[in-house]
């Protein structure tokens, strides 16, 4: 398995396609919502055109939601989610314990990948 994370400057299609055709079988960037990188971010119109590229040659494309949510942006947090379920993302990376189990209740079907900024301390948060 071969994943690769895009830490190129936004717009950077040109990374995804170097990815693809190099043997990534995996790739996880971020969107322009919600991620880490302020820097090395896709536009919605762009994570579009990822996902289908892509899937055009079985590579997944995982999409970073690694910031902590605060409440009054749950609501902005589950119209992006719900963009990304819609144009079929194989999986969201989250550090948040709490957005992973909103996620989790609201998209049951979604694959979630817990990101290495989750602070995990012992059983039961990793149950």
């Amino acid at each position: 398995m071969k994943k690769v994370e895009l830490l190129s400057p936004a717009g950077s299609m040109e990374a995804l396609y170097a990815a693809i055709h190099n043997g990534a079988d995996a790739i996880y960037l971020g969107g322009k919502s919600f991620g880490a990188r302020a820097t090395a971010t896709f536009s919605n119109e762009e994570l579009i055109e990822a996902i289908n590229y892509a899937h055009l040659y079985d590579v997944k494309i995982y999409v970073t939601i690694n910031t902590l949510i605060y409440d009054d942006e749950i609501e902005e947090l589950l119209l992006y989610v719900d963009f990304l379920y819609k144009n079929d993302v194989d999986a969201i990376i989250v550090q948040d314990l709490g957005v992973l189990d909103l996620i989790r209740k609201t998209y049951p079907d979604l694959e979630i990948h817990a990101s290495t900024q989750m602070h995990i301390y012992n059983a039961d948060s990793l149950k």
